[in-house]
């Protein structure tokens, strides 16, 4: 082992074992819940904070480190070696083989998500809100809106819920979007260095226009592509738009309805809106295209599916391969459940490969979910390493992007009008004014921290099979990073090669999440 990779080694079995943290003002202060790990509390005076990274001077390398033992993105530096330390693992950039851009990663700003952050005091929502979007935060970029009701919502309700009003002539935004939402998305943008991409999903269209007659379970839009209930349903989109707009919120793209499967379920339980691949490709073609295309939104993206991986590539195949439909769309959004059902590459990798013009992009994921371990578990590393494999598989995979779920629920893992309760990588106790940020929390920030929009991922060689996984990226300001992801029990020393660069000496610390930057010219 060399000089620098035992003094790495050294500061790391340091730093976890008085929990990672030191007793500074940008420190965590470590909550213990009995879930396996610690959440980091913070409240209106205090937050721990990572800050502003600047990029290393040439011949230095930074890391950041995330692990269940306590630590939670503690900075180390040293200098990248002109010879190899000779250890046993060496991962090996390589920069010629390139592949997809980052777009950004975020969370969704939905009525459960606004109603948690708004029970706290105006200093603590200010504070959750930097933790997010500020130059101190984890430069989210990307910001979810439902369009009116989900299952994260207090009640049902659409825009335009007045009987036969095929003009939307009563088409409102609800207080909801009015009151909280918006305001919050215009504070965070406010916050952060640059504009947030919003992207926005319907749940469900007005129950009058539906089959079913009712916004939840089983049930499409009426008629048939080109019919009057479709027609509505798209300008209501165009509708949504202009209302937000007048707020000056502009939308980066719109999908075409999240998780149209659900709708084809029978006593399927909250809002959905069933589509087929054939009739979501001939609406685009007869209806959202033009009426989109017509408007001042015409540079809107278009994303198809935003449901699970596992309708892929047929979906996309489906829809894409009539060139009437795809003229309008851009890219495919993904929801991570089910995703043990299909493997990355048959899904993600070869829908890529097929229709390589159009991105792939995570649109929901969240932890807590499945009925066989439900709800929320202030301090569950698990839930972190299962965030940090999504991430870096579906970035092997061509993704450009990855949204959670809620930016912030409360201790129940609501609001939730069906009782679907999940988990957040912010959790708000609004009686001790206070929030808690999760193991999942830095995970995603060990991404949306450092690979900036514009960043291309590159390739990476293994010298030997390992318990690591990993993605590397290039990003517009020539810094290289690489992310690490160590499930196993053990520590695992390797070093880095960067061929123009140098060997740059690591030891991923059992169960942890590493980050390692450095520059290249």
């Amino acid at each position: 082992m060399g000089l620098t990779t035992l003094l790495f080694v050294v500061f790391i079995s340091t730093s976890t074992t008085s929990g990672g943290m030191c007793s500074g003002k940008d420190d965590c202060l470590p909550r213990n819940f009995g879930h396996g790990s610690v959440v980091c509390e913070c409240n209106a005076s205090h937050c721990d904070s990572v800050g502003s990274v600047q990029l290393p001077q040439e011949g230095q390398f930074l890391s950041f480190l995330s692990s269940k033992a306590g630590s939670r993105l503690v900075r180390g530096q040293g200098p990248v070696l002109q010879n190899s330390t000779g250890a046993a693992l060496r991962l090996t950039i390589v920069p010629y083989q390139k592949y997809q851009r980052i777009k950004g990663f975020g969370g969704a700003m939905t009525d459960a998500a606004a109603i948690n952050i708004l029970s706290l005091s105006g200093g603590t929502q200010d504070q959750l809100l930097r933790q997010y979007f500020a130059p101190e935060g984890i430069a989210y970029s990307v910001v979810r809106v439902p369009m009116a009701s989900c299952d994260f919502s207090t009640r049902l309700y659409t825009y335009a819920d007045s009987a036969g009003d095929y003009s939307l002539t009563n088409f409102t935004l609800s207080a909801e979007d009015t009151e909280m939402k918006i305001p919050l998305i215009q504070k965070a943008q406010a916050m952060s260095p640059r504009p947030l991409s919003l992207l926005a999903s319907a749940w469900s269209a007005p129950a009058w226009m539906k089959t079913s007659g009712a916004l939840i379970g089983k049930g499409t839009l009426k008629g048939h592509p080109g019919g009057k209930e479709y027609k509505t349903w798209a300008h209501y989109y165009v509708r949504f738009l202009e209302e937000y707009r007048k707020f000056n919120l502009s939308f980066w793209a719109v999908t075409t309805g999240n998780e149209p499967s659900a709708g084809q379920m029978t006593n399927y339980s909250f809002q959905a809106l069933g589509f087929t691949p054939e009739t979501q490709r001939d609406w685009v073609i007869m209806d959202l295209g033009p009426a989109l295309h017509a408007s001042q939104f015409a540079d809107t993206r278009v994303i198809i599916l935003d449901d699970n991986r596992l309708l892929l590539p047929h979906w996309a195949k489906v829809v894409l391969s009539d060139v009437r439909a795809a003229r309008y769309i851009h890219g495919i959004g993904v929801h991570w459940y089910l995703n043990k059902l299909v493997p990355a590459e048959l899904s993600l990798g070869t829908t890529h490969h097929v229709f390589p013009e159009y991105f792939l992009f995570g649109t929901e994921a969240c932890a807590g979910w499945s009925p066989l371990d439900r709800g929320v578990k202030l301090g569950s590393w698990e839930r972190a390493e299962d965030y940090a494999h999504d991430i870096i598989e579906d970035l092997n995979h061509y993704v450009t992007g990855w949204t959670d779920w809620n930016l912030a629920l409360d201790l129940g893992g609501g609001p939730n009008w069906v009782k679907n309760f999940v988990d957040s990588p912010i959790i708000v106790d609004d009686k001790k004014d206070v929030f808690y940020k999760q193991p999942t929390f830095y995970s995603l920030a060990h991404f949306s921290k450092f690979l900036l929009e514009g960043s291309q991922r590159v390739g990476v060689s293994s010298s030997k099979a390992s318990g690591l996984e990993s993605s590397a990226f290039i990003r517009p300001d020539g810094a290289v990073v690489l992310v690490i992801l160590n499930r196993s029990e053990e520590h695992i020393p390797f070093e880095i090669w960067y061929p123009e660069v140098g060997f740059i000496p690591m030891d991923a610390a059992a169960r942890s999440i590493l980050t390692v930057v450095w520059a290249t010219q």
